[in-house]
């Protein structure tokens, strides 16, 4: 185990107010300058890339190919998209106005909101530290990066390795645990980025709020799986148990619980089965390609979840064995699992998945409701009336039909929770757009002079009937049951 190096306390807030210094004297602006910052950030992402796989296997026992695949390449790939993109991004916007009015030039500028916070997880530390720093850069902010102390050599790292790449007067790191991040929270943000849990996110969102600071939450949450009884059980079970198995569960939008008709339910516990042998031939205990759990404190959770449930163990073939001096842990799929189960009462965050057995459609949607909204639901489904039916009455942060996780390939679509599973938008031109204020300008010429007379008191007659005239605006007749 490294130790980490923490940032002396009386030092963030001289970060702070230098980053803020180098916002405001305009470094940050041209667009030139960012693109060449995200360029680099590219850079240190493929030139380290082998650092960073050694990092996180020390840190996670994260295997080679997830870090490439599920990290680094999303760096590389969205950091050169952004910079190709940023000036398209960055172009002021004319709305569609009424002819009397274009004369004014309203105008919408893309303003970035200054020296921002960007507070990221372990779980996948180099594509959620990197990812809304992106957005950050491209949006021509400064930013403090504030990486998980529980990955302390992926934390030391990029301690090392942004001052190589990065303009260091705008771009800083600051390792720690508690204290540093209190220290950090005492301070003024124009835009602070959270990605962990809720309990946190209260914290954070309770200190930012002194400040009347902006905040983006990404919180993962319970994402369900639906199981349409007509659906290919045994394609179904591949999808799920292979999203489940991404670093061992331990990702925002793992499949958390699965419900499908109780009757299905043994076909679909035989195709994990069958999916399971495919994957790990010889169980995934020792398997090179499966992950370890981050540290002891979440081995011992999840032992606890596991051992309070009061559903059955599928043990034939997945038979979730566990090494608690190596942290490794099984994939361990649990059946019959009824409301009020231990496996229900949080969002498991590793390799444990229940099943939990309904009567139909409704129950299922009658179940998710009952709960806080997910940042995601699955549903594996043909049938377009049960797809509209799941659309409709349900909420989530995102919708997933037919597969799991692979919806974090999408650079061109908005990720993003809603109530318990957080708020605010990231990838690609959505994390710009987070780091970015739309400042609305309007420009009026000498030369209207004449139309704005009637502004002016003292008001006569005519002016009052013209001044007031939106208020006797027609209204077309409605009906709620006619569009």
């Amino acid at each position: 185990m490294t130790t980490l190096a923490h940032t002396p306390l009386e030092d963030i807030p001289k970060i702070r107010d230098a980053l803020r210094a180098t916002f405001q004297s305009g470094v940050t602006r041209p667009i030139a300058w960012r693109k060449h910052q995200l360029y680099q950030l590219a850079r240190m992402a493929q030139n380290e890339a082998e650092a960073f796989c050694d990092a996180l296997a020390k840190d996670l026992s994260k295997p080679r190919l997830e870090v490439l695949v599920g990290e680094v390449g999303g760096v590389v790939e969205r950091a050169v998209k952004s910079a190709e993109q940023v000036e398209e991004w960055a172009k002021p916007e004319h709305p569609e106005v009424p002819e009397w009015k274009k004369g004014w030039k309203p105008t919408i500028h893309k303003a970035p909101r200054g020296t921002v916070l960007i507070i990221s997880p372990w779980n996948y530390p180099v594509i959620l530290t990197f990812q809304p720093l992106m957005g950050a850069i491209a949006a021509g902010c400064c930013a403090v990066l504030k990486p998980s102390e529980a990955v302390p050599h992926f934390a030391q790292l990029i301690a090392e390795l942004v001052p190589k790449y990065l303009d260091t007067s705008a771009y800083r790191v600051v390792n720690g645990s508690v204290s540093e991040v209190t220290k950090l929270l005492e301070l003024q943000w124009d835009h602070i980025f959270y990605t962990g849990g809720g309990k946190v996110a209260r914290i954070i969102s309770a200190a930012a709020a002194k400040h009347l600071t902006p905040l983006a939450l990404e919180l993962g949450g319970k994402s369900p799986v639906i199981v349409d009884s007509a659906y290919d059980m045994e394609l179904a079970a591949k999808r799920i148990l292979w999203g489940k198995c991404n670093n061992a569960g331990q990702i925002c939008v793992a499949p958390d619980y699965v419900l499908v008709h109780w009757t299905k339910q043994e076909e679909l516990v035989n195709g994990f089965e069958k999916a399971y042998k495919a994957f790990f031939p010889n169980g995934a205990l020792n398997d090179s390609h499966y992950g370890s759990i981050v540290n002891e404190i979440h081995f011992n959770r999840l032992s606890s979840l596991l051992d309070r449930t009061k559903g059955e163990k599928v043990t034939r073939v997945m038979e979730g064995r566990k090494d608690a001096a190596r942290k490794r842990f099984e994939p361990t799929v649990v059946k019959d699992v009824k409301e009020g189960d231990s496996l229900l009462e949080e969002e498991l965050f590793g390799p444990i998945l229940p099943i939990v057995p309904v009567d139909n459609l409704k129950e299922a949607i009658a179940f998710i409701n009952s709960r806080p909204h997910p940042l995601v639901l699955y549903a594996f489904t043909e049938d377009p009336v049960v797809k509209q039916k799941i659309i409709n009455e349900t909420r989530s942060g995102g919708l997933v039909f037919n597969d799991t996780v692979q919806q974090l390939a999408m650079n061109e679509l908005p990720f993003t929770g809603v109530g318990e599973s957080g708020h605010g938008y990231q990838f690609m031109k959505y994390t710009y757009d987070t780091f970015t204020q739309l400042r609305s300008s309007i420009d009026m010429p000498k030369e209207a002079e004449p139309s704005l007379q009637l502004r002016y008191p003292p008001h006569g007659p005519e002016a009052f009937r013209a001044l007031a005239g939106a208020v006797h605006t027609s209204i077309p007749t409605s009906s709620p049951t006619v569009g």
